[in-house]
């Protein structure tokens, strides 16, 4: 069965009404899924293992008979693993049902039906009883793998506390055993840069940033990333690796509110800003069996550290910085309810005195942190491309120019009016993201400056513009909806609505915008796409085939969004420039076709291709959204942290030996009607 589903398309920004699957939604979610990547984790499925022989082992020794429960059982491994282990049944509880689907048939085909028992079930609404139960008894062994980067963020709370009240004996064993939580309070600039905007050099003056935004706790959302990724150089430690709380996970628990502290005195003096933090998992009591999230520069030899990105690390930001020495006696608080932590920093004295209020849950009171993601307070604080917009907009301005924006919390109207712009417009897509850059004009004294039309570009009249005509349109471009690097292609689209009421000579900035390709060899990212087969012994091909018939309903046509920054890869290919789109001109009726091959340069295993746009600016003014320095000799890439990038992967990796004999052979059709693109890649002998 078929049905017609609205869905706004960030190229075109059309509300297109397309024929949709009433399986398209479950079938987008298992296919952009990373439960391959949990199966790929090695360490944590090594250590899971140990942990349940050990747990198996314990109850058995007390002569008990082992009862598992297992919530989040995903494909039924940790269960069988129980098994194996000795345990004489096992409840495995799965909410999703396609998942649940797939346990039932990883069980079946390892032969663990009689002792395994799916139940397709959120664990909350799981029932205990001889007679009619989902579980005939209690367990007296309780697995689970609930866990996000942020340890709570899935709800292990809620579920381990109705666990213990209902579905478990007291005094049962518990794999996870326990959980802790570390961290560390830093300088740094980089990651402080993605909280708070920075102070802005154009033309001689400073522009500062609204005093709401300084005082703003920001976002709630923690800020999960790869951060083994961020060099040690670029932050600097306040504190030592604190222990702020463990949770034991084999006696009751607790969802409600609750906070902790760590007192430290500070090792050097600096601004704090940021706090770092991670967890572990002890598989044991004795804290023997260790599953650490603890990024791979806290390794002896990082190159040992294991790699996974269903579980990373946490970057909290303060709510505001503080000055501290070195020597000063602090206080770190964190706090947690339910579902997320947030943290704040005290002097021993201040939190003595302060104990029994907590801090309050961060929340965004100047609208900046919503309308502005914390990569995109990077860019905007980003100084080498501040300074080439400005460029930009000075080679182009002139005092009788009137010039249109069209970006979403753009600062580039702020810069045309201060480079003696006659008139200035802009375009905001909503009410709050007007608001931001009003604070923004009026902190600087600019108020009137800009006009501010909260107005879509096929609206805009000849007198929303005061009579004038556009003689500069403007554009980062940037829009909040756009998740692939050709969805800022919209500004084409805004560009060729607004066509009416450009000057004859008009200039557009930027003038134009090319899609830049290059193979690559990813170091661990491949994992999530990579099927599995076995995992520790146990035959899992049911869950490959679902997820493969997944990506075959669309989404193995389709390229996804990846931070590249945090997934190290090599180029096996030069980059190559493979479409470019003209700003100058309206977006054409017809479909732009390009086609050609890059040969393979370097051997590996080619896992796909990276994709990003180049922003032209001026014909000698040019902005990367993807790679922002060449490619190496040994082909390291390093990539922009302020967008995301499209990766492309095969089916199956490519091995290139690199003499050239071979070739990555691409077709890409851009269709202006979809604004989409539409690509098809193979491996060609040249």
């Amino acid at each position: 069965m078929k049905t017609f589903c609205g869905r706004a398309n960030p190229t075109t920004g059309a509300l297109d009404w397309v024929e949709e699957s009433e399986e398209y939604d479950f079938h987008q979610e298992i296919a952009r899924s990373c439960y391959a990547d949990m199966l790929h984790d090695g360490d944590r499925n090594e250590k899971y293992n140990q942990g349940i022989r050990a747990a198996v082992a314990r109850l058995k020794a007390r002569g008990e008979r082992v009862v598992v429960l297992d919530i989040g059982t995903g494909t039924g491994l940790l269960s069988m693993m129980a098994v194996t282990a000795g345990a004489d049944f096992c409840y495995a509880v799965e909410v999703f049902k396609p998942m649940a689907e797939a346990a039932q048939s990883i069980v079946k085909k390892n032969g663990f039906s009689d002792k395994i028992k799916i139940i397709n079930k959120h664990s909350t609404d799981v029932t205990v009883g001889p007679a009619d139960g989902d579980m005939q008894e209690k367990a007296n062994l309780l697995i689970t793998e609930l866990f996000d980067t942020e340890l709570i963020g899935e709800g292990a709370l809620p579920s381990y506390e109705h666990a213990h009240q209902n579905l478990v004996q007291e005094g049962c064993e518990a794999v996870p055993h326990r959980a802790t939580v570390y961290a560390q309070l830093v300088e740094s600039e980089l990651l402080w840069s993605w909280a708070q905007l920075q102070p802005v050099e154009a033309e001689g003056a400073q522009l500062v940033p609204p005093p709401a935004i300084g005082r703003c706790a920001g976002a709630h959302s923690v800020c999960d990333i790869q951060l083994s990724q961020v060099s040690p150089a670029s932050f600097t430690p306040l504190s030592p690796l604190c222990t702020m709380f463990s949770v034991d996970f084999s006696k009751p628990v607790s969802s409600a509110f609750q906070s902790r502290s760590a007192t430290f005195v500070a090792q050097s003096a600096g601004r704090a800003q940021v706090v770092l933090s991670w967890w572990d998992l002890d598989m044991d009591p004795s804290g023997t069996i260790v599953c650490s999230m603890a990024p791979s520069w806290t390794y002896p030899q990082p190159e040992t550290a294991p790699w996974r990105d269903h579980w990373m690390q946490s970057v909290y930001f303060l709510p505001v910085e503080i000055q501290v020495a070195q020597g000063d006696e602090l206080s770190l608080t964190v706090c947690h309810d339910d579902y997320s932590l947030w943290f704040c920093l005290q002097s021993h004295s201040q939190q003595e005195v302060q104990s029994a209020s907590p801090p309050p849950r961060p929340c965004c009171t100047c609208q900046a942190h919503l309308v502005w993601t914390r990569p995109r307070f990077g860019e905007l604080n980003d100084r080498r491309r501040t300074e080439s917009y400005v460029g930009a907009l000075r080679s182009v301005l002139s005092e009788d120019s009137v010039g249109v924006s069209v970006s979403d919390g753009s600062l580039l109207p702020v810069f045309a009016h201060m480079l003696g712009a006659k008139k200035v417009f802009s375009l905001e897509n909503s009410r709050m993201s007007k608001e931001v850059i009003e604070q923004v004009l009026e902190t600087n004294s600019l108020r009137g400056g800009v006009e501010l039309l909260e107005i879509r570009p096929e609206q805009l009249t000849c007198q929303d513009l005061g009579g004038e005509r556009i003689s500069v349109l403007m554009g980062e471009p940037f829009f909040s909806s756009s998740l692939l690097p050709w969805h800022s292609l919209f500004f084409w689209y805004c560009r060729s609505a607004l066509a009416g009421l450009l000057q004859p000579n008009a200039t557009i900035l930027p003038c134009s915008a090319s899609l830049h390709m290059v193979a690559v060899e990813f170091q661990d990212l491949w994992r999530i796409r990579a099927p599995c087969g076995t995992c520790e012994g146990f035959d899992v091909t049911p869950m490959d085939e679902m997820i493969q018939r997944s990506l075959d309903f669309r989404e193995s046509r389709e390229a996804e969004p990846h931070p590249l920054w945090e997934y190290p890869c090599r180029a096996l290919t030069q980059s190559a420039a493979v479409m470019t789109f003209d700003f100058t001109q309206c977006v054409p009726q017809q479909p732009i076709s390009s086609q050609g091959s890059l040969p393979f340069i370097r051997s590996g295993r080619c896992h796909g291709v990276a994709l990003w746009m180049e922003i032209h600016l001026t014909d000698d003014i040019t902005v990367s959204a993807g790679l922002t320095q060449p490619i190496s000799e040994q082909g390291d890439c390093v990539w922009t942290r302020h967008r995301k990038q499209g990766v492309y992967f095969f089916s199956s990796p490519w091995e290139s030996s690199g003499d050239g004999r071979t070739a990555v052979s691409y077709r890409f059709t851009f269709e202006p009607g979809l604004g989409d693109v539409n690509m098809d890649f193979s491996v060609t002998s040249q």
